[in-house]
């Protein structure tokens, strides 16, 4: 075993191969006619039927094991060490502690298989063991978890044993190599385990507990909420933790009990039957006949009122003495008084195990009962009728089971590491699911807008449009907080540095367009130092902002900063203290690179990220990165390139479409979506140390125009521009038609000398050359104040082709 062990943690195991086994198994079982669910059935306990295995697969379902993650390890990546304060290198994650020994109850099927799933969820490796008397379901079960896993992570992760408790040896054998033990049962059944825990060893008791329904003065006359508490009652015929056994009266007149007991003997008798009790073991029969004989003889003291059925199917026993007492369960519950000024001296006593306290009253009445139940020891508070319902996310018996099964885990590093936002990415690369189905473009995906669930479609984003009409995308809270420090991560990695930087937000906002937007929400989960101007026709005000706030880091398009520190180049020259450009959805050029260091001192000019509206932040650029140079975000991504003409990968090193897979969304899949820009595979280990794959942007489909026959590529002309005729600026490519054939124009700014452009355009673009000899093309070049150059109007970025032919 401990051999077994250590080769299963020499990998970590990543949240994202179990969600996605987990999702896929879930699908299986909520279909009744899955072949999956078929094999499982037959592996069903007796007396349980296709209830139990929809139950299993609602609870192995994505979005609820997503939330899960997040609500009690803060993410769906905990295992992962990122800097929880940006400002300093240091690196937390939630470790697994090693080997999870689970010992399953004999009496509830699904615990023994969801118990495992949780300690998969924390990256343990985890040994099982089930009742003697059990059937195989959870063994299979958890064998068909494991198929679904390609990498055979979670199989190497997983051992499922099935013998009685009574082999001690074989129990002492489970235990000794564990790092922690889940033990399911009441005191006899966890004290013989916990003899079997070796020392230092965790040992996690998921105990029986009992619960009680507190009614106010005035919620105990009210007939709605007297059938409420008969439903608890009766529900799940006391069997769960959470049902009531005892309801207590904020009074100590023992009329006001005996008076209520009867009116809820009342409302059990008029509820649908229960099961027969032919169903019951000799004991349990023993058990309520034993309790409802004692209640009857002290009636005699005046203690005690028993109200019974006649097929013995429920009874309430009405109490004067308020000390917490079990019932024997089967629709049999103690009555008695409880003046909320005694219920802390009452009730803590009890205090470990006591559950769920149903509360009933005025908003005044609840607030302070609960705080009293809670300080008792009941460790959840609900309304009568709910008491054993539950909420997504939901502590049990007062803690998170993912904790339990972790460790909060830290390491302290040197300023060599502010770049580094996440250590792992320096240890090997994140392995997520390969991608699979049809490729999807813009049109499958705003289709698919519309079956996103309401519950999944909180935030709304449009598109800049400044590739085509402005599309939709549709956002969780939880999945816009996902990306939002992915891409934190990121602009770590480029060289930001949130304890000094004082920057400027200048990208565009408003009409749904998320740019400004998320950039502040970057800046706010960095803690970095931020003024949200926002960009605006005002360049004069926005360079007087910049000066007065001390601003030395800029957020924004290119094309617009590029107009603001030309516009206003006499202020921010003499201010000079703008040292960092981080820039987003446009590129700049090297030319114009080298414009910024030696006309303005700008010191980093690098990029944001690099993404999209719809997929959030695809890729990031470090220290190291150049040009259109790219991590991928590989925690929440996987990136094929695929051929330009076919739906194939392209050869080593070769150009193609990107497509991308997101596995970090909740109610919408993005899987095979080709964005439409095209980019190379960059070889090899990037000096920075990061494992991430590394790709190169190089142009968008649209910038190839087809054009007098022949294919142009925008591209092709902004280097043109640049190498031969050291031109900077922008550059824009417009089509329309002439009178007797196409025309070209390339429209540049003021700076530049047209007749020698279009010489070196000429001389060095040999397909534009022929299609203007062969008469099909008329090439001419403008200049034109950078005021009217054509730009999108959500975004202010520059439209680098704008095809005006009919």
């Amino acid at each position: 075993m401990p051999a077994t062990v250590e080769a299963a943690l020499a990998e970590p195991l990543d949240t994202e191969t179990v969600l996605a086994a987990c999702d896929a198994l879930s699908t299986a079982l909520l279909d009744p006619a899955h072949p999956t669910r078929a094999r499982l059935a037959t592996h069903l306990p007796e007396g349980e039927d296709g209830t139990l295995l929809a139950e299993l697969g609602a609870f192995l379902a994505r979005d609820g094991l997503t939330r899960k993650l997040r609500g009690e390890l803060g993410g769906t990546a905990p295992q992962r060490l990122n800097r929880p304060d940006a400002k300093e290198t240091v690196y937390e994650a939630w470790a697994p502690v090693g080997l999870v020994a689970h010992i399953a109850p004999g009496n509830a099927a699904s615990v023994a298989p969801l118990s495992l799933v949780e300690g998969l969820l924390a990256g343990n490796v985890n040994i099982l063991k089930t009742s003697g008397a059990d059937t195989l379901l959870a063994q299979h079960l958890l064998a068909e978890l494991a198929a679904l896993d390609e990498s055979g992570a979670i199989a190497r992760r997983v051992i499922v044993l099935r013998f009685s408790s009574s082999r001690q040896e074989w129990l002492r054998l489970m235990c000794a190599p564990a790092d922690a033990v889940a033990v399911w049962g009441g005191e006899t059944a966890v004290e013989g385990v916990a003899a079997h825990v070796p020392p230092g060893c965790r040992l996690v008791e998921w105990g029986h507990k009992i619960s009680f329904a507190y009614l106010a003065r005035d919620a105990w006359r009210d007939e709605a909420t007297l059938a409420a508490l008969a439903a608890d009652v009766c529900l799940l015929e006391q069997q769960a933790c959470s049902s009531p056994q005892v309801v207590y009266l904020d009074t100590d007149d023992d009329k006001d009990v005996f008076a209520f007991a009867e009116r809820l003997a009342a409302a059990l008798a008029a509820a649908p039957p229960g099961p027969s009790g032919d169903e019951l073991d000799t004991a349990e029969q023993a058990e309520l006949t034993t309790t409802e004989l004692i209640a009857r003889l002290e009636e005699h003291l005046g203690l005690t009122r028993v109200h019974t059925a006649p097929d013995g199917s429920w009874r309430v026993m009405a109490d004067t003495r308020p000390a917490l007492t079990a019932s024997p369960l089967h629709r049999s519950v103690w009555v008695k008084p409880l003046p909320r000024e005694r219920m802390l001296a009452t009730l803590r006593p009890m205090r470990r195990y006591l559950q769920t306290a149903g509360v009933a009253g005025t908003r005044a009445d609840i607030a302070e009962l609960s705080r009293l139940a809670l300080a008792a020891g009941a460790t959840r508070v609900t309304p009568v009728g709910s008491m054993l319902g539950s909420y997504a996310g939901e502590p049990h018996d007062g803690v998170y089971a993912l904790q339990r099964y972790s460790r909060r885990v830290a390491v302290q590093a040197d300023e060599r590491f502010a770049t580094v936002a996440c250590l792992d990415d320096l240890v090997r690369p994140t392995a997520l699911p390969t991608p699979t189905g049809p490729l999807l473009d813009k049109a499958a995906v705003q289709e698919l807008n519309g079956s996103v669930d309401r519950r999944d479609a909180e935030l709304y984003f449009r598109s800049g449009g400044s590739t085509g009409t402005p599309a939709l995308s549709l956002f969780t809270y939880d999945d816009y907080d996902t990306q939002m420090r992915a891409a934190a991560r990121g602009l770590l990695a480029a060289g930001y540095d949130p304890k000094h930087d004082r920057t400027a937000n200048l990208f565009y906002c408003g009409g749904m367009y998320g740019g400004f937007i998320s950039f502040f929400s970057i800046l706010e989960r960095l803690g970095g130092t931020q003024m949200p101007i926002a960009a605006g026709p005002d360049h004069r005000a926005t360079a007087e902002a910049l000066v007065a706030h001390e601003a030395d880091t800029l957020f924004g398009m290119p094309s617009y900063l590029w107009q603001l520190l030309h516009d206003q180049s006499d202020l921010l020259r003499s201010y000079g203290g703008i040292r960092k450009i981080f820039y987003g959805g446009e590129h700049f050029t090297a030319e114009q690179r080298r414009v910024l260091a030696e006309s303005f001192g700008i010191e980093t000019v690098r990029s944001i990220t690099y993404g999209s509206t719809d997929l959030g932040p695809l890729g990031y650029q470090c220290v190291e990165s150049a040009g259109g140079v790219h991590h991928l975000h590989a925690d929440l991504h996987t990136l094929e390139i695929l051929d330009v003409d076919a739906d194939r990968p392209v050869a080593p090193g070769g150009t193609g479409r990107l497509v991308f897979t997101t596995h970090a969304r909740r109610g919408q899949r993005l899987d095979r979506y080709v964005i439409g820009d095209l980019g190379r595979a960059v070889p090899g280990r990037c000096p920075c140390g990061n494992h991430a794959p590394r790709f190169e942007l190089l142009g968008r489909l649209g910038d190839v125009m087809r054009v007098a026959t022949y294919f142009l590529n925008h591209g092709r002309f902004v280097t043109l521009a640049e190498g031969d005729c050291g031109y900077a600026g922008e550059l824009q490519v417009l089509l329309g038609n002439g009178t007797a054939r196409e025309r070209l124009t390339v429209r540049v700014e003021r700076s530049a000398d047209p007749s020698a452009l279009r010489t070196a355009l000429l001389a060095g673009y040999p397909e534009l050359r022929s299609a203007v000899e062969e008469r099909l093309l008329d090439l001419d070049v403008e200049v034109a104040d950078t005021a009217e150059f054509a730009r999108t109007a959500t975004t202010g970025k520059l439209r680098s082709v704008v095809d005006c032919r009919q």
